[in-house]
Formats: C-alpha cells, sequence, structure tokens
C-alpha cells in the first residue's frame, strides 16, 4: 500500500521514522486507538519533513513518546471524559521513557509544529465534528461558524481547504 502524501518523508530520515511509527504503533495499539496510531505517523512524518528535523537527533523511542505526549495535549488525553484517556505520566510509564524527557521533546514538537489544544489540524477525527477551532472563520472581520453557513458557501471554503469537510456529508464524503 502506497504511503499518503502527508506520511512521505525524506530518504535520509526514512530509517528514523520506520523506527519511531513502530514504537507509536504498538503504544496506541495497546493503549490508544487508531486515530492517535494515525496522527502519529502524520506528525512523526511533518517531523521527518523540516529542514533541520529534530528526529535526526536522540532517542527514537524518546521521539515518539513525545509525538504522543504532544498529541494527548491537543486532544486531552489526561481529561477522564475522554476515551481513550491516559495521565500523561502513565503514557510515559508505557513508553519506557521519563516524563521530563518526553515533556522536553514535545515542547520542542509544540514550537515546531505551532501546536495548541483542539489545533484543527492534529484534532482527533472522531471529534473535530465538536471542534470549533476547525469551523470558525472570519468573514469581513467577523468570526462566523461554517456549520451554520449555506451550502455553497461551505463548498467554496472547503476547496480552499479552511474546513475539514462539508459539514452535512460528513467526514468520510470527502
Amino acid at each position: 500500500m502506497p504511503k499518503q502524501d502527508e506520511e512521505r518523508v525524506p530518504v535520509k530520515m526514512q530509517p528514523t521514522y520506520d523506527a519511531i511509527v513502530s514504537i507509536t504503533d504498538e503504544v496506541c495499539r495497546e493503549h490508544l486507538n487508531d486515530e492517535y496510531a494515525t496522527l502519529a505517523r502524520k506528525m512523526a512524518a511533518a517531523l521527518a519533513r523540516k529542514r533541520p528535523s529534530p528526529l535526526a537527533t536522540g532517542r527514537e523511542r524518546t521521539w515518539a513518546c513525545s509525538i504522543l505526549y504532544a498529541l494527548g495535549r491537543v486532544n486531552f488525553l489526561h481529561d477522564k471524559s475522554q476515551t481513550p484517556h491516559m495521565r500523561m505520566d502513565e503514557l510515559c510509564k508505557r513508553c519506557g521513557v521519563s516524563q521530563a524527557s518526553a515533556s522536553a521533546k514535545a515542547r520542542i514538537i509544540h514550537d515546531k509544529l505551532e501546536l495548541m489544544q483542539l489545533h484543527p489540524d492534529w484534532t482527533l477525527p472522531s471529534r473535530l465534528a465538536d471542534n470549533p477551532l476547525a469551523w470558525v472563520l472570519m468573514v469581513n472581520g467577523i468570526p462566523v461558524d461554517a456549520r451554520w453557513m449555506p451550502r455553497e458557501f461551505q463548498e467554496g471554503v472547503y476547496r480552499m481547504g479552511l474546513i475539514p469537510y462539508i459539514p452535512n456529508d460528513g467526514p468520510s464524503q470527502h
């Protein structure tokens, strides 16, 4: 199966990427879910494409944990009302990495990818419909929720890449 564009990495970084995602895949399979695994692969690839790539130095296990740590922050993994949920110290323990190391590398990831909580590009797909940051746009200086706009408007902003999908069609139609 060919890789999606968002998982393409430079040839030089391929072994590092493969090592990192084998760890994230395993942790996600055992303790999180497929959505976290997919986003972890996407994030590892995005970091591998950075010049210079922060993944070029340091332990792969630490980077794998830090990627999941960063995704966990974006998606409130620590919140007991979420499924799955896990405290960050528990995530680090399951990855075999100290929380201090994971947190430090997660800060690098945060800065390189300009992350924030509810970042639309890094939100779990199952939570995207409820993420206001994915839908609110500025129109003539006024914030509007694209979900409440006419379909023609939605189609236009979807084509421009400003919303993740056309709300009435759902995510699987695009």
